[in-house]
């Protein structure tokens, strides 16, 4: 299997490479930084390339002899669409490990020219959006006539620096719902209540996580909301960012947060991911009332995102794709996420 992960030398770059590496798997390793990346390479045995993503002839030549791509260099608001257009071009397979809303609807809307090149685009192939996705999916088999869904993950991990940063930098965007089919900006914390996630009840608020996006492309649910936990002073602190907004849209101000954030640690340790499982939660509904719930106790992110963007790839490359813009559970199966539960 000929494959490349860019962004190898970030924090989850290199756990799914060292992931790549346990299951006797040698992919290409690449980034922007020649020094890094050749020493990742050279410390796991692999090959590398350096090139930045500055234009798409350029990286669709450094593309030629790849069959897929693993792309994890965020913020991906910044990377992504320069990497999907020249993976078009070079009839490369694009994988990603976004949660950014709007990176699956970018890779939506280039579904018709994916498929004409033979070129599957997956986006979300970690945490996000693989155990939520599939809940989703699993939801509807269950509830075929639901018209809401609400997903939801609760997880006592850090964040890595690249999570934070794609976090912070969506602040001044809002919130996101989909109502009646379309993606819906809301304010932050737009709502909060009570939910057991599947280690008790917790208030908790929505947030614009990808499977806003997916969730849709998968189900055809028209009304999708997603939770995370949060305390009271939180979703207050959240509502009352909403005043000010209009600021953490400003490039001064997305600069200065990520500055803030180089200075934390690059993400958890083995120890922690090891030992924070996450509950990922759903719930359908129809509209006669009737509800259908679903909780599954899986891995760590970081840790599930490893291992779920290398099974992805693998299966990519092992089974003849259609190419288009698809969805985990849609190209997988609902069941990928049984192989990512969490066991003591």
């Amino acid at each position: 299997m000929n494959y490349m992960i860019y962004g190898a030398t970030g924090y989850t770059g290199e756990l799914i490479a060292k992931e790549a590496i346990a299951q006797n798997q040698t992919p290409i390793l690449a980034g922007r930084n020649p020094e890094k990346v050749a020493a990742l390479a050279n410390e796991l045995g692999l090959t590398s390339k350096s090139f930045a993503l500055e234009s798409v002839s350029q990286v669709a030549a450094e593309l030629a002899d790849v069959d897929l791509v693993i792309h994890c260099a965020g913020p991906f608001e910044l990377t992504a669409e320069v990497m999907m257009k020249a993976c078009i071009a070079s009839k490369t397979h694009y994988l990603d490990i976004t949660g950014e809303l709007d990176i699956f609807e970018l890779a939506a809307s280039f579904h018709e020219q994916a498929q004409a090149a033979g070129v599957v685009l997956c986006p979300g192939v970690g945490f996000d959006v693989i155990p939520t996705d599939c809940v989703a999916a699993q939801l509807k088999a269950k509830l075929p006539d639901a018209t809401h869904l609400k997903l939801g993950f609760d997880s006592r991990s850090r964040m890595s620096r690249g999570t934070a940063k794609t976090s912070a930098r969506r602040i001044g965007e809002g919130g996101s719902v989909r109502k009646n089919g379309k993606i819906v900006t809301v304010p932050l914390a737009y709502k909060a209540e009570k939910i057991d996630f599947g280690g008790g009840e917790k208030l908790a608020m929505t947030i614009p996580w990808g499977d806003v996006s997916t969730a849709y492309h998968s189900t055809g649910i028209g009304n999708i909301e997603v939770y995370i936990p949060a305390s009271p002073k939180l979703v207050s602190r959240m509502r009352k960012m909403n005043w000010l907004r209009w600021l953490f849209r400003m490039e001064f101000m997305k600069n200065w947060l990520m500055k803030k954030i180089d200075a934390q640690p690059a993400g958890p340790k083995d120890e922690e991911r090891a030992k924070y499982y996450t509950w990922v939660w759903g719930e359908a509904r129809n509209a006669n009332g009737d509800v259908e719930t679903l909780r599954k106790q899986v891995l760590n992110g970081y840790t599930l995102t490893a291992k779920g963007a290398i099974t992805m790839a693998t299966h990519v490359l092992s089974n003849p794709q259609g190419g288009g813009f698809t969805t985990p559970s849609k190209l997988y199966g609902a069941d990928l996420v049984e192989q990512f539960l969490y066991t003591e």
